[in-house]
């Protein structure tokens, strides 16, 4: 199978022919149908964040299943699904509290194969890593069976991907993460992937007013297109004096979707007291941010989320749902269908922050 592959960190990614293990007792072989473009991929192209090599990236995606171990009963092949980075184990005290997402079974490898079984997968005969327990740049990925999802055959695949990573992100931040209520009133900081993803969140939740703050106009139209009822130009006015303004001392949650101390920083000064500000974007490694302490004692907080502290087998579904009655957009979301071998373009584009998303279409010719 053709698969895009991290050599050298930093460095882009080589199309090579690799190969794919059948499926163990509990794994599953999915023929890949879509992956899109997402920026935590190019975190760790970047350098980043830290990763073994050679290993094939990918993680946001959807497909369609081609077999299945021996022990899996909830797949069958045939069978339309959407992959996440968030695998579980089902039995530890974060899967039992219902918190999935923070699994502590991927730490400890038991979702992975064992040091005596033949890996996943291979480049010439050698072992290849896989990515966050996908792998997705691939034209078939062998993963656990926990880290799939199953969806309804009507979906659209290549919308499905974005449900993947970017959508779940940025939705279950503002659903499940922060909390919104309606009538409350949200700032989102980066029209990204993610960004448009909690500015879809905030409108669905019934957010009164949801501020998209980012340096690129073409982007802040999209985001008014998804839900953003005002925008600021951060590359024009201080965003955090505009937010402020906006709401007469601040919102009840702001959501940080770039990845950077400064951008951090200002979504919590972007807060009224008692607000709280979720940082979603990947913070390099090593970067500290400040607050001013005194701030805290206004009750205001800030908060991570990983995935969008999701539950993904319930929670995926149900955003197929509301993507096929009209209340989720995604259609305004794909920037553009790629070729595995346009990849590394693909991700230039990525770095010029003029597009949502790019994603890859594995049954287009190359």
């Amino acid at each position: 199978m053709k698969a895009a592959v991290l050599n050298t960190i930093p460095g882009n990614l080589d199309i090579v022919e690799a190969s794919v293990d059948k499926p163990g007792p509990r794994e599953v072989l999915v023929r890949t149908a879509a992956a899109g473009l997402c920026h935590s991929d190019l975190h760790f192209m970047e350098g980043k964040y830290p990763y073994m090599t050679p290993a094939i990236l990918g993680h946001e995606s959807a497909g369609i299943v081609e077999a299945v171990g021996s022990d899996v009963t909830y797949l069958k092949p045939g069978d339309h699904v959407i992959s996440c980075l968030s695998v579980f184990c089902g039995h530890c005290s974060y899967c039992l509290e219902g918190r999935p997402s923070l699994c502590s079974g991927k730490a400890t490898g038991e979702l992975d194969r064992g040091p005596g079984e033949a890996p996943r997968l291979t480049i010439d005969g050698d072992p290849a890593f896989q990515f966050l327990n996908l792998s997705s740049f691939a034209e078939m990925m062998l993963v656990h069976e926990h880290a799939l999802v199953k969806v309804r055959e009507d979906m659209p695949l290549d919308r499905a991907a974005l449900i993947g990573c970017g959508i779940m992100t940025g939705v279950g931040a503002v659903f499940r993460t922060a909390g919104v209520r309606p009538g409350e009133t949200v700032a989102v900081i980066g029209c990204g992937g993610i960004g448009l993803g909690a500015i879809q969140g905030a409108r669905i939740a019934g957010a009164a007013r949801v501020i998209a703050v980012d340096m690129v106009d073409s982007k802040l139209e999209i985001a008014r297109q998804l839900g953003a009822t005002d925008t600021v130009n951060s590359g024009e006015v201080d965003a955090v004096a505009a937010v402020q303004e906006m709401t007469g001392g601040g919102v009840h949650y702001s959501f940080e979707a770039v990845g950077l101390k400064v951008t951090a920083e200002q979504s919590f000064q972007m807060l009224r007291p008692g607000g709280a500000a979720t940082v979603i974007g990947m913070i390099p490694v090593g970067t500290h941010i400040e607050i001013h302490g005194v701030e805290f004692l206004n009750e205001k907080r800030i908060q991570g989320s990983n995935m969008g502290s999701n539950q993904f087998r319930t929670d995926m579904p149900r955003l197929i749902d509301m993507y096929m009655d009209g209340r989720l957009l995604l259609d305004e979301m794909v920037s553009g269908h790629i070729r595995l071998d346009e990849i590394n373009e693909g991700f230039e584009q990525m770095k010029t922050g003029t597009i949502a998303r790019n994603v890859i279409m594995f049954d287009q010719d190359g």
